[in-house]
Order: C-alpha cells, then structure tokens, then sequence
C-alpha cells in the first residue's frame, strides 16, 4: 500500500525525458539526479507494471514494444496535465464548459441577450445554459453558477449581488376592459390573481394602506404556473392580474402591453437578483470569474 503513495507523474515524467534524450545520464542532469538514481527509478517502474520497458546498453536506451506503448501514453497524459494546470491557472484566458443555472425571466430578458457578446470576447469558453425557476442544488446540477431572485436562503454558497428590481402589479387592457380596473389592494379579492405552483419564501402581494402602513394580500386565482414567463404570457394574454418584477415586464408597460395597477399603494420592494457559486469568492475558476464580471458590467434592468 505504501507504493500507492508514489509519484507517478513524476515518474512518467523521468521515463519520457530518458526515452526522448536517449540517455539515462541526460536525464539525470536535466532533473539533477545521479545516473543510478534515474535508472533505479525506471526500474522500479519497470517492476511495478511487471514488463521492461527499455533494453538498456552502454551507447543507447532502446525501447521495447510495450515501453514505446507506455511512452506514447505517458506523453499524452502528461500534456493533458500541463493543459489543466494551465486552465485554472490565474492570469490564462478563460475557457473550459461553464455551466449557469438561471430563472427564465431573468434568463430570457437579461441574461441571454448578453451571451453571444461574451462568447465573441471568450471564444475558448462553451456555456451550458439551465432555465428553470426551482431552486436547484448546485452540487446535484453540476452547475458553476446558479442566478437566483429574491431573498437567499442561509448556505454555504457564496453570492454576487448583480442588482435589484422594483415590483409591479400588471394586467392588459383587455382583462381591464372585461373585469375593471382595481381601485385598491382589497378589490384584487375580484379578481383573478395569478400565482406560482411552488413555495415562495415571500407569500403574499405587500401593499401600502391608507396610512402608509404595510397590508399584504394573498392572491386568489384558477391558476398556478410554474416560472415568471409563463405568467408573464398569461397576463399578456388578458388572463389575469400578475405581480413580477420590473426588468421582466419594463418593455411592456412601455410598449403599453401591460397597465401598471395600484401604484400608489405599491410599497417599493424590489426583487435583488444574486449570482450564487460553490467556492471562494477569491479562489475561482477564470471561465466563472469572466461570466460574472461581464454580467456585473453589462446588466441593465428595466425601468418604466
């Protein structure tokens, strides 16, 4: 068990260096060995794979067929080493598979738009791209990082605050038209109100009351949905009254798709939005540092 804890890149590193020089001496000037020491080391390879690798002479080292077999391995395995090393190295170009998990809204209307110019700065990095408003386990998701809205659950992940965004109560004209326009927090209790089929840690819509004091509403409606968009949509549609943030409805209100409702009862909370990462906020990989400083330069939310 003990031999379990030799070097074996080492190792292959000494036998590729004999086979390419030649010489059992070369490569011991080259590591600053003795000549004994390179060629008992060879040997103790040599027993550990149970075949002989090289024909030894006193003018030249002549590989056999199973030492050439082991050379050419060896040559490919300790490239692949140096090219690791290389890529996680600081101060290299960024590259490798960079794995995001994010929520559609935030997905759909800010995050994917910025991706083509990213990867045109990063061409060495490949982006694997989740949409999906559950709450994923990084580790489970083998997930770089995770773009989450709203207040973060306590854990051991480190986060990024990319920004905030104010929250707005919606609806189209259309369902305006058809159910009225609700005057105060208490007439949403006629209405439709959309919600999502899983837990939220913020329950209820927050309103202000007639003396700026907090009221919260719980929504009632026929319908559940299970991210931000299809809610969105649902609105946009004339379904029903929707609560979401200003970044992913911003371009509705303006475009006068969607009609902001109760703006003098809306209270201000806004949604932050968190880039959330396994690790040390100092100690990360370059492909995930590059993501999140271009997010941070280059996000811009949405605003009526």
């Amino acid at each position: 068990m003990a031999r379990m804890e030799m070097n074996r890149s080492g190792d292959m590193e000494v036998f590729v260096r004999v086979v390419e020089l030649r010489s059992f001496s070369g490569a011991a000037r080259a590591f600053r060995m003795t000549p004994s020491a390179v060629s008992k080391l060879v040997g103790r390879l040599e027993a550990r794979l149970g075949v002989r690798l090289v024909n030894r002479s006193t003018r030249k080292v002549q590989l056999t067929p199973e030492g050439a077999l082991f050379f050419e391995r060896s040559v490919r395995i300790l490239e692949e080493m140096d090219a690791a090393e290389r890529e996680v190295a600081p101060g290299v170009a960024p590259r490798g598979r960079l794995r995001v998990n994010v929520n559609v809204p935030f997905g759909l209307h800010c995050m994917l738009p910025l991706v083509p110019r990213f990867l045109e700065r990063y061409p060495h990095i490949t982006i694997d791209v989740a949409l999906t408003d559950a709450v994923v386990d990084l580790f489970d998701a083998r997930a770089d990082i995770a773009i989450r809205t709203g207040p973060l659950r306590e854990s051991r992940l480190v986060a990024r605050k990319l920004g905030e965004s104010r929250m707005v109560v919606v609806a189209s004209k259309a369902y305006l038209k058809r159910h009225g326009k609700p005057r105060g927090p208490a007439d949403l209790a006629t209405h439709n109100c959309l919600g999502f089929c899983f837990t939220r840690q913020t329950k209820g819509w927050p309103f202000l009351d007639a003396s700026n004091g907090k009221v919260t509403i719980t929504p009632a409606g026929n319908t559940l949905v299970s991210d931000g968009e299809a809610m969105r949509h649902l609105a946009l549609a004339g379904h029903g009254v929707a609560r979401l943030a200003e970044f992913h409805v911003g371009p509705d209100l303006k475009a006068g798709r969607l009609v902001p409702l109760l703006e003098s009862f809306n209270p201000g909370d806004t949604e932050a939005v968190h880039a959330v990462f396994v690790g040390q906020a100092g100690k990360m990989a370059a492909r995930v540092r590059a993501f999140l400083d271009y997010l941070s330069e280059n996000i811009r939310f949405a605003s009526t």
